[in-house]
């Protein structure tokens, strides 16, 4: 695929942005900013398959190489069709980030019998060592959350062939980016939530929040030669801030990223900040909105959670293009770094990125840009 020759002026943008990157009391406590090693922001592929669909949202780095599948190359799930209508996106697309090359990895209808509403593929998704998709559905009818759906999770081999649909009444809205342990036989997913009661977007300004939003812990077995099996599905948060939103479909918690002793973090959006949930893989009961570890400053309503090979969190920003580097120990907001930098919004890259992986060589990360639809690499 030809690269897009707008990157090269968007490429010479992020070197002037560069100077975004913050020096604070974090590297003074000797803990290293991931981002400062970061100065090169590369386009390695379009997102849009044949069928059209647009939105890029989750960002998966496959672990294996079986079926389809291929180890390191990255997965992609699409939002909106290719109308642009949120919530309509029915495809997974696979790119080798050596190449740039992309191909449809998974495509399911439309109308899919089993998961209510139809499918919209959101940021929740992870790829199991046995070559297992599990992909989140928080869909729509006409690209507004007037007709959403509660949606469902899908379960994909590893040729992109649909296994299953997992259906719970503590399911609606699967939609932050998911947290994984895999065991090989058995498996822990975690999963936030942002359906419940949210209705029609407001005609004019912003939504009251509903404080309805979940995080979920999804207990898997995994049989030898057979498709993953829903065992236990435990709330181990809820409370959170979720809201209908006109540009962006819905706003509520989305980032999730596994922490020291069995604790996860959570990005709150509505609240501007990233908590911590203690005990996530034990606990039977909802630890409520966890524990705060950092708000504001350079955050601008956090979405995706990364985990950077020196143990900080990276999170992407909603209401500009900056990525955010956290010290969740010493609980302090380390380094920014623009990663989009389109001036046709405003501030720059304003609503443009979600997903967020770090490649497992360490040397940096991708993330998609949706307003041109491609997937980026930092390094």
């Amino acid at each position: 695929m030809t690269r897009l020759s707008r990157r090269a002026i968007r490429t010479a943008l992020v070197g002037v942005l560069l100077a975004g990157l913050l020096a604070t009391s974090g590297r003074a406590a000797g803990n290293r900013s991931f981002l400062a090693g970061l100065k090169h922001h590369t386009t390695l592929a379009s997102t849009v398959p044949a069928n059209g669909d647009q939105n890029p949202y989750a960002v998966v780095v496959s672990p294996v190489t079986r079926g389809r599948l291929v180890k390191n190359h990255v997965l992609v799930s699409n939002f909106n069709n290719a109308g642009n209508l949120q919530g309509l996106g029915t495809t997974l697309v696979e790119i080798d980030p050596a190449t740039g090359s992309l191909r449809l990895f998974a495509s399911v209808p439309q109308h899919l019998p089993g998961c209510p509403g139809g499918v919209g593929l959101t940021t929740a998704m992870t790829i199991l060592a046995g070559g297992w998709v599990v992909a989140g559905s928080l869909p729509s009818r006409d690209g507004t959350t007037a007709t959403k759906g509660a949606g469902c999770l899908l379960v994909f081999d590893a040729d992109g062939r649909l296994a299953d649909v997992w259906t719970d009444p503590r399911i609606d809205g699967p939609w932050g980016n998911m947290a994984a342990i895999d065991r090989g036989d058995s498996a822990t997913l975690f999963v936030s939530n942002t359906g419940f009661g949210v209705g029609a977007p407001p005609a004019q300004g912003d939504a009251a929040p509903v404080r309805r939003a979940t995080v979920l812990r999804v207990d898997l077995a995994i049989p030898r030669d057979a498709r993953p099996k829903l065992q236990n599905i435990t709330v181990v948060a809820d409370g959170f801030g979720e809201a209908p939103d006109r540009g962006v479909f819905i706003v509520g918690p989305t980032g999730i990223a596994l922490g020291a002793g069995g604790a996860i973090y959570v990005s709150d959006a509505l609240g501007n900040r990233i908590v911590r949930i203690p005990d996530a893989l034990t606990r039977t009961t909802s630890a409520g909105t966890g524990t705060e570890i950092t708000r504001s400053g350079l955050l601008e309503r956090p979405l995706a959670l990364a985990t950077a090979p020196n143990g900080n969190l990276l999170v992407t920003n909603a209401l500009n293009g900056q990525v955010v580097e956290i010290d969740p120990e010493a609980k302090r907001q380390i380094a920014a770094q623009w990663i989009d930098v389109d001036r046709a919004q405003q501030p720059p890259g304003s609503g443009d990125l979600f997903g967020l992986a770090v490649r497992p060589q360490g040397d940096g990360f991708y993330y998609v840009e949706d307003d041109v639809n491609t997937l980026v690499l930092a390094h």
